[in-house]
């Protein structure tokens, strides 16, 4: 190509579509850097979200537009770089944790946790830094899901060291009490407790923090929306009309107190018979992606109603630890890429940046 410059390339590369975005590399601000040297071309994108095993695809679409604009030979990297995002107005961010992502449902038995445990592990496997926080005080889950038994260690008597399982960092109320045991509190000892979990425990240099929120709207709900600094949100639901009415008023809540919602991910969505391969939409279908268009939210992807899903949470070896390259673990990925692109549009936070100004009288 004649008169091959970086205003050039730049030009073509506006032209590739990042589909986690929805937006081009260079209006995302994707595009790090471009070198020219005659005729040769290099590439630096660096992405704003985790996408390990992505990252080869789509130095193949770079390549294929600079071989259509007869662009022969560029040579193309690809990387992330994960940064904290704003958060609610009057929350303090953590210094441990960029950021804190949400999954929420709004009812119970649509498979939150499942999909709160394999989007941590999602991530991990992209490349982030991630910890879970099981915030069901009631009927926590998260110990059973990443197989880890013991109580966690203290090392000051004040604070707590995460448990580590699969790489993922954990804390849940699980680790402190027996299995079988019942939580009979009331309502401010649930959010004194979720309060001391997140910031008592030493988290260890988080891109994201995944909180496994409990059904409902109510205290606990509260307490996230007004003291603990969330950078988004993601809604899970079933195709199921009844799942849908309780995902919308999450979506409200979240709304109503300034947590963006990434998108909603739609779990059972379609089932496969293991014996004929017939598959079917029990809980009908669609209904995740209506709901994400009714309110102009993205909808971060789908997975279906397969047994494994549940035998491998049951035994303590989610999807992604199980079967890291199936399938169901794509689709897991996707939706963590999905949600986390969506994330890195948003505002960043740079209070961290900002230098502590001390005034002193002489």
């Amino acid at each position: 190509m004649k008169n091959l410059n970086q205003e050039t390339v730049e030009e073509i590369l506006s032209g590739v579509i990042d589909p986690h975005t929805s937006q081009d590399l260079v209006s995302s601000k994707e595009v790090n850097e471009i070198t020219v040297d005659g005729d040769k071309v290099s590439i630096d994108i660096v992405l704003g979200y985790p996408a390990k095993s992505w990252e080869p695809e789509l130095i193949k679409m770079i390549e294929a537009a600079m071989i259509e604009a007869a662009v022969e030979g560029a040579t193309v990297t690809v990387s992330s770089n994960t940064v904290s995002h704003e958060v609610q107005e009057g929350v303090k961010p953590m210094k441990e944790v960029k950021n804190i992502i949400a999954v929420a449902s709004g009812k119970g038995g649509v498979g939150k946790s499942t999909l709160s445990v394999n989007f941590a592990l999602a991530l991990s496997a992209e490349g982030a830094r991630v910890g879970i926080l099981d915030a069901d005080i009631y009927g926590p889950s998260q110990p059973r899901m990443l197989g880890i038994s013991g109580q966690p260690q203290s090392k000051d008597g004040k604070s707590l060291q995460p448990m580590n399982s699969y790489h993922i960092q954990a804390m849940s109320i699980g680790f402190l009490v027996d299995e079988e045991s019942p939580m009979i509190w009331r309502g401010p000892m649930v959010t004194q407790a979720l309060e001391q979990l997140l910031n008592d425990t030493r988290w260890d240099d988080l891109d994201y923090l995944i909180v496994d929120m409990p059904p409902g709207t109510g205290d606990t709900q509260l307490t996230l929306a007004q003291k603990v600094p969330v950078s988004g949100s993601v809604i899970v639901t079933t195709p199921q009309d009844i799942a849908l009415i309780d995902a919308r008023k999450a979506y409200k809540m979240f709304e109503k107190v300034d947590i963006p919602v990434l998108g909603v991910v739609e779990n059972m969505s379609t089932h496969i018979c293991s014996n004929c391969g017939h598959e079917e939409h029990i809980f009908g279908a669609g209904g995740g992606k209506s709901m994400a268009q009714q309110y102009g939210t993205d909808f971060l992807g789908e997975v279906p109603l397969d047994r494994s899903i549940r035998e491998n949470v049951d035994g303590g070896r989610p999807t992604l630890v199980a079967d890291p390259d199936g399938v169901i673990s794509d689709n897991y990925k996707l939706i963590a890429r999905n949600a986390t692109a969506k994330l890195a549009m948003r505002k960043k936070d740079f209070s961290s940046k900002f230098p502590n100004i001390v005034i002193q009288q002489n």
